[in-house]
């Protein structure tokens, strides 16, 4: 059993939020006294590029001067800051503008394969990362390109296997990354997807073809985020051991869920992940922090899932050792930091109640036959929560969730009980439910109030224009609810059409669900009822 050398955070810097220097060196001292020894900073857009000033335009991108302090910043702290990018697909940031998508946009987010704009504007990336960034490791990302070669490609070249477009754009892309003496890695999700019919998760006996397709100067990047059973790391890294190329483990922190961490899941993931690691020889381990939808989950709010992990690294792992580690070294008991959890009901695996119940229109109803009993459980939850908010380090983060927990404590079964009073004709429950949305308003306020704190505590102000337009139509919307409700009320309205239609049990990929909790990240299905584009 080999140890874990090598142990990285990456740091999502691109889905709505861009932390600020001054949270990143916060974060960094936090990294290096847990023992991590490099960090990556997920940037697709966000960062300056020479001669691209549409690159990152209006999304907060870091200057280059912001990034060379980062970089001093990490070291000072005993830590490589590493670059992160995206040289294929994930760019829908510059998407939008005509000066990517009408030359070097294939489709969707993805770059178009074989276009020299397309290698002009990787060149210029690299370009800046080798100016701004003193390690020569950099990760090209190259992961989920589902559409390459089917949009503007398709149209100039005819059909060409998928695969060996691929290859053609990872050749190029090494080769800028060697001109400037950078040490590539990637995700190695594609290369799986070619020898298992399109399946990732499947260990498999891979083909001598495919494995001629890993450019040998290049480090793969296994990440796998959602079992708990050692046995599944097992069959995968037996099966990326198969290629000849370094080999990274990249599990996740489970932060990326909505407003509320999943630490407990995180750990028990990472548990097992990490024992395989150390069983099979892997020894560079990368905790991701994705921000999947909003970056609403604080970035600090998942400090115990990457403390156990470190543990985890050093062979330590004991539980109870652990939590008395991370109470002295967080300041805060690990019981109090664990209450976050509890905001998404079900710490067995990752569901999110509390962003679309909060989001879920409450006279359509479409999660309404997921809950499962009342609101009154998050008075409760909140109640747990306020020992945390006397952290003078991370109290901000619970107060936020306090205030989530007081606007849930109505909104969760707000749906469930306006359609059943409407329905039952039940006038004395109509006019509580009336004031309970009366109420709801003042406590979304607040709630937006300490969000937008929490917000501007750790990132740049870009970004929180979304969540203005969430919160803020979340708002109206209620305010909307409520005056058609005392319209009805006042004879004003004889029916209220939308509370007369049955409810469907909610279907995801899984099946239809009852009175559970379920995962569904998604604002834009959540808040509004429209079909998928």
């Amino acid at each position: 059993m080999s140890g874990i050398r090598s142990l990285g955070v990456m740091i999502d810097c691109s889905r709505d939020a861009v932390y600020t220097v001054d949270a990143l060196k916060r974060y960094f001292a936090l990294l290096a006294g847990m023992g991590y020894t490099y960090v990556q900073l997920y940037t697709e857009d966000v960062y300056e590029v020479e001669g691209e000033p549409y690159f990152g335009y209006l999304r907060g991108r870091y200057t280059k001067a912001e990034l060379k302090e980062l970089v001093r910043a990490a070291a000072e702290n005993g830590l490589e800051l590493v670059p992160c990018i995206q040289t294929l697909a994930h760019l829908g940031g510059i998407a939008r503008w005509y000066e990517y998508s009408n030359a070097c946009i294939d489709c969707e987010d993805i770059l178009l394969i074989g276009e020299e704009r397309t290698y002009e504007l990787i060149d210029r990336m690299f370009a800046a990362c080798a100016e701004c960034f003193t390690s020569r490791r950099i990760h090209i990302g190259m992961d989920e390109a589902h559409m390459v070669g089917l949009g503007k490609y398709l149209t100039k070249h005819g059909y060409e296997d998928r695969f060996s477009v691929l290859l053609k754009h990872l050749t190029r892309v090494v080769e800028i990354a060697e001109k400037y003496g950078f040490s590539p890695m990637m995700w190695s999700d594609m290369f799986f997807r070619l020898a298992n019919h399109g399946e990732y998760y499947r260990a498999a006996d891979i083909p001598e073809g495919v494995k001629k397709l890993v450019p040998k100067n290049i480090t793969l990047v296994y990440w796998d985020y959602y079992s708990t059973e050692k046995a599944h790391y097992d069959g995968m890294i037996a099966s990326h051991k198969q290629f000849s190329s370094p080999l990274v483990f990249a599990g996740g922190d489970s932060g990326w869920y909505g407003f509320a961490p999943h630490n407990r899941f995180a750990i028990r993931a990472s548990e097992a992940a990490i024992a395989s690691c150390l069983e099979h020889g892997v020894e560079d381990v990368l905790l991701t922090c994705w921000k999947d939808d909003g970056a609403e989950c604080s970035l600090f709010a998942t400090l115990p899932a990457l403390f156990y992990a470190a543990e985890f690294a050093r062979g330590n792992f004991d539980e109870e050792d652990i939590a008395e580690k991370f109470s002295r070294y967080a300041g805060i008991s690990w019981e109090d930091f664990f209450a976050l959890d509890e905001v998404d009901l079900d710490t067995r695996y990752p569901v999110d109640p509390s962003k679309y119940m909060l989001y879920s229109d409450p006279f359509l109803g479409i999660f309404d036959r997921t809950a499962d009993g009342s609101g009154d459980r998050f008075l409760a939850i909140a109640q747990r929560l306020r020992a945390g908010a006397k952290s003078a380090r991370f109290g901000y983060i619970f107060r936020t969730l306090i205030a989530l927990c007081d606007v849930l404590a109505i909104k969760y079964d707000l749906g469930v009980r306006v359609r059943r009073a409407y329905r039952e004709g039940d006038r004395a429950a109509l006019e509580e439910t009336a004031a309970r949305f009366g109420e709801l308003e003042k406590r979304l306020k607040k709630f937006y109030r300490l969000f937008s704190v929490q917000w501007e505590r750790e990132c740049k102000p870009n970004g929180f224009e979304k969540h203005d337009i969430r919160l803020g139509g979340l708002m109206q919307r209620v305010a909307h609810c409520r005056r058609v409700l005392s319209e009805y009320l006042a004879g004003k309205r004889g029916a209220i059409p939308e509370l007369e239609e049955e409810i469907l049990p909610f279907e995801a990929f899984y099946g239809k669900l009852e009175g559970r909790p379920i995962l569904f990240n998604d604002w834009l299905h959540t808040a509004m009822i429209k079909p998928r584009m």
